[in-house]
């Protein structure tokens, strides 16, 4: 298994400061969290890498919600 040192955090660090781990993953598409000195844990930005079975109804709620996301400045203004 090939690591970026980029991409690697302790436990410790991401127990401590999840909330920028998970901009980490934002950026990158997923931080490996090293336990004992050793890979452990992976965080993925689902968005990136969606690995989890979804139903239909599931994957909609989540692309509409991307959609909104980005476009929201669009809707904002078509709303008007």
């Amino acid at each position: 298994m090939n690591i970026s040192t980029e991409k690697i955090v302790s436990i410790s660090e991401a127990n401590q400061n999840f909330s920028r781990v998970a901009r980490m993953a934002d950026r990158s598409g997923e931080i490996i969290i090293f336990k004992n000195n050793k890979p452990k844990y992976r965080l993925v930005d689902l968005e990136t890498d969606a690995p989890i079975e979804m139903s239909d109804d599931e994957k909609i709620d989540f692309v509409a919600a991307r959609v909104l996301r980005e476009y929201r400045r669009a809707f904002e203004v078509l709303a008007k």
